[in-house]
């Protein structure tokens, strides 16, 4: 298990506010009660999927997603950014590969709040860690998930650095630190598997 006090005590001096829940479903509700009445986009991401979040959202907020039938102009065009990531550092360092570049964008700029949610799966002692877990295990997932075809999809093992027409490892971003455009970002903790 990693260690939950240290890791947000890392993310507070990078400048994210972070908060830790022991379930998805207390997670899932703190995150129902902060973005009620807010305009939210969100990329594609297992982690708000499992969680609900997608059927929830809608309720409580407006609500854009590609995979709720808005565009990926339309999620990333609104005030706060809902997204996963795909390895998080016990020392803080934030890791996603994107293929469209929608998610690793929004991440970066264009919001006022950004809230990311990391299930205890995602976490890796270090950066190097973290990056290994995105490549490795976060990105053959997504890829199978996808059915494209890629070495990575096809063995679901690792990843091969590929030169596929159809790879989905085309950005890679890092968070150091929480970007100075963003107001707000938070880093919700959950202490169960969840997503790719």
């Amino acid at each position: 298990m990693p260690d939950i006090e240290k890791l947000c005590q890392n993310l507070e001096h990078r400048g994210f506010h972070a908060v830790y829940f022991s379930t998805a479903q207390e997670a899932a509700a703190h995150l129902e009660e902060a973005l009620s009445g807010r305009t939210v986009g969100a990329g594609g991401s297992m982690t708000l999927k499992e969680m609900g979040l997608l059927e929830r959202l809608p309720a409580c907020c407006t609500f854009h997603s590609h995979w709720a039938g808005s565009t990926l102009e339309d999620a990333v065009g609104t005030e706060v950014y809902l997204s996963s990531v795909n390895g998080l550092a016990e020392t803080g360092e934030i890791v996603n590969i994107d293929g469209t570049g929608n998610r690793v964008a929004a991440a970066q700029f264009g919001h006022k709040a950004l809230y990311l949610v990391v299930g205890v799966n995602k976490i890796a002692a270090d950066f190097e860690g973290a990056l290994w877990r995105a490549r490795n295990i976060a990105a053959p997932k997504n890829a199978q998930r996808l059915g494209v075809k890629t070495p990575c999809a096809a063995k679901g093992d690792r990843c091969y650095d590929c030169d596929s027409p159809q790879r989905i490892c085309r950005a890679l971003s890092v968070l150091w630190r929480k970007p100075t455009a963003i107001e707000y970002a938070e880093v919700v903790l959950v202490g169960e598997p969840l997503g790719y």
